[in-house]
């Protein structure tokens, strides 16, 4: 007999900072405030990730949480959506006294034609 149920799923671990430099798609699902951390309570975007270019091409995250919060503030106008955010992972400009935030930078025409070559593979046609 087959069950119409399944085992809840679990973090598959990774952080969003694993992917420096790497072209990412990265749909994000969820926001959860006030998650227990080593440094205290932090808010988090929940997010599925999906590396298209570099050493760890083909790399998927699921419900990874992201608590950086200029990478957050680029996500988060996009949970809940069924969107993609398409971008290239870096380090922004530091300000004085603090260090340089992560962030997607802007997709070029290049990295946008490899999204879609990678969903091609990945994502059966609608």
């Amino acid at each position: 007999m087959t069950d119409l149920f399944d085992a809840p799923a679990t973090s598959t671990g990774g952080a969003i900072t694993d992917f420096d430099g790497a072209l990412l798609l990265v749909t994000p699902t969820e926001i959860r405030e006030n998650v227990p951390t080593k440094n205290g309570p932090s808010d988090a975007t929940v997010a599925d990730v999906q590396v298209v270019d570099g050493p760890q091409a083909g790399t998927e995250l699921k419900s990874i949480l992201v608590f950086q919060k200029i990478l957050q503030k680029q996500l988060r106008p996009k949970v809940g959506t069924g969107r993609m955010v398409l971008g290239r992972l870096g380090k922004g400009t530091a300000t004085p006294g603090k260090t340089a935030p992560w962030i997607l930078g802007d997709p070029t025409d290049q990295d946008k034609q490899a999204a879609r070559d990678h969903l091609a593979k990945v994502a059966p046609p609608f």
